[in-house]
């Protein structure tokens, strides 16, 4: 393990750094290896991977966080085990125990300690979790044999300034077909969105907002990210759909506005024709945890929702109550965190 690690935690970003371990496991006649850390970063896999020819994989991503008592800890990370193998399943690939993928994610952090950023710094170590269709295959079929791995990086707090609102635009593209893999975490869905991302920062907009591929009536996801809500008479309001990809996040903050701040939640609808009903709006997900949304270009004009400076008050009461759990300076729902020891 290094010894002399070196890192100003100011000036991180959310950039890939090799840290010392990862962990490494194959499936192959049927079942898990035990699988082990390795110092070696790079991965050799056959020509012939269904990973690389016909998109059979998936990924996941988490963090481990410095508590002010110097504990370590993880965020729900059984809800990242469950939503990966519900990715694995819709590829057809094995999925991966729950407590395999908890004790993995537990090794590689207790094997790069070094790279913890320390409590304060508003930074994080950031896994990441996959899975891979390996082995010799040409034809349309499941892989042969199965990678899955785990590596981390450290990465810096998502808002170097403080947090800020940022504008969207409407996306001219669909993320996912209806009926389709939208809700799984699987690298299609965001390879097609980079070039409708693209076009939204060419002009201006820090992502875009995609509409239900169905009627493209509906809010359904911001960037890579979940939508929310809130109504001018206080509620807290999500899309449902099959497919938004079921963000970890976004289910913490329902369950944190009905029961910490005793707010109506509703995972309904939200037409693009009626986003006035919004006081409030942000979009959700593991590296900012909430990103507040000033206003949305819809139809030539810009939509503004609390203020295109300002956080709204209810945007910054979830983020820093999520925020206080996640680093341990607020009480946790029971099961949310796992200590790594």
């Amino acid at each position: 393990m290094s010894k002399n690690v070196k890192i100003d935690w100011s000036k991180l970003g959310f950039e890939y750094m090799k840290t010392d371990f990862r962990y490494i496991s194959v499936w192959k006649d049927g079942a898990w290896d035990d699988g082990k850390l390795t110092e070696d970063n790079m991965i050799s896999i056959s020509e012939a991977s269904t990973a690389l020819h016909y998109g059979q994989q998936c990924f996941e991503g988490l963090k481990a966080y410095s508590t002010s008592t110097g504990e370590i800890q993880l965020f729900r990370p059984d809800e990242n085990a469950k939503r990966m193998n519900r990715s694995c399943r819709r590829v057809l690939m094995p999925e991966v125990p729950v407590e395999k993928f908890i004790d993995a994610c537990i090794k590689v952090v207790k094997a790069n300690m070094d790279y913890v950023p320390p409590y304060g710094t508003g930074a994080t170590l950031y896994l990441r979790p996959y899975v891979i269709g390996v082995g010799h295959n040409i034809g349309v079929k499941p892989a042969p044999e199965f990678i899955f791995g785990v590596f981390c990086l450290p990465v810096g707090p998502y808002f170097k300034g403080g947090m800020a609102p940022v504008n969207f635009t409407i996306a001219d593209m669909d993320r996912a077909a209806p009926y389709g893999t939208g809700a799984a975490k699987v690298g299609g869905n965001y390879a097609g969105s980079m070039l409708p991302h693209k076009e939204a920062v060419d002009r201006g907009f820090a992502d875009c907002i995609y509409l239900d591929p169905m009627t493209h009536s509906k809010i359904e996801e911001v960037g890579a990210a979940n939508f929310f809500g809130i109504t001018k008479d206080n509620k807290f309001v999500t899309p449902k759909s099959p497919s938004i990809l079921p963000s970890i996040t976004k289910y913490s903050l329902m369950y944190l506005a009905e029961n910490y701040l005793k707010m109506p939640v509703e995972e309904r609808d939200c037409e693009i024709d009626k986003i006035d009903e919004f006081a409030e709006a942000g979009a959700c997900g593991t590296a900012a945890v909430i990103t507040p949304i000033g206003g949305i270009d819809y139809k030539d004009k810009l939509h503004v929702f609390h203020s295109e400076t300002e956080v709204g008050p209810v945007t910054k009461k979830l983020y820093d109550t999520l925020v206080g759990i996640q680093f341990g300076d607020i009480e946790a729902p029971e099961g949310w965190i796992v200590k790594v020891k």
